[in-house]
């Protein structure tokens, strides 16, 4: 039983390997990349639309709200990473239906990329919206002395993510696989079902913690401005 897809070698010359982690995500990033083409080839803005771009309309509408609601700011700002991100993931984790496939997200490998992603757009979002100086600034508050409890949280959040990820889509494949060779009916398919359910639900954990991440970092600013233009009022008036 391979515990992760890392272990399925396709191909290896030396130190060159290609296993099935690659394999399985340009699988997803193909389909992705049809269901997309698939989806806008034919956009149309009249009252009969197609299936796809339906299907295309309700997932982007579903997403623009939830980030919106947790980042209390624009969505389309944040919409192509956090969406590409949760798309990735929530593909990856329904193919499990498929025989023979196995989630790349099973792979350490996998959700230390996704995980290192985030780990550098909460900055680049922070500095984008509130420049370089007002973003880096928040590191050295309330004191300087608080630098590397910043860095630490920052590096600690990032494992967190990847650890947290990968630790649930394993197990998962681990429980389905010793069910299938314990009880081969009834059970196994109430586990993959729930295996199913769990995999979009930490698709969908791992999208919001990353937007919550990027709309703290975009928005420390924002607050620190909006207060002292407060407090300026209140002196001016006092």
């Amino acid at each position: 039983m391979r515990l992760t897809p890392d272990s399925m070698v396709i191909w290896q010359w030396r130190f060159i390997s290609l296993n099935g982690t690659i394999i399985f995500t340009w699988v997803v990033m193909g389909l992705l990349l049809l269901i997309s083409w698939l989806a806008t080839r034919k956009l149309s803005v009249g009252q009969r639309i197609s299936r796809w771009q339906n299907l295309l309309e309700t997932i982007v509408s579903y997403m623009r709200d939830q980030i919106r609601q947790i980042a209390q700011q624009d969505p389309d700002t944040y919409l192509p990473f956090l969406g590409t991100l949760f798309l990735f993931i929530s593909l990856s984790n329904l193919l499990t239906l498929v025989p023979l496939y196995q989630p790349p997200t099973g792979s350490l490998s996998t959700t230390a990329a996704l995980a290192i992603c985030v780990f550098f757009a909460v900055p680049l979002f922070g500095i984008a919206r509130s420049g370089f100086g007002g973003y880096f600034k928040r590191y050295l508050q309330p004191s300087l002395l608080m630098l590397p409890f910043h860095v630490m949280g920052e590096l600690s959040r990032t494992l967190a993510l990847a650890v947290r990820l990968f630790g649930n889509i394993m197990s998962g494949t681990i429980i389905i696989a010793i069910l299938i060779s314990i009880v081969p009916l009834f059970v196994p398919i109430v586990m993959q079902a729930l295996g199913l359910l769990i995999g979009q639900i930490q698709a969908y954990i791992f999208a919001v913690l990353a937007a919550v991440y990027i709309a703290s970092a975009s928005r420390s600013q924002q607050e620190e401005v909006s207060t002292g233009a407060r407090e300026k009022g209140e002196s001016a008036n006092g």
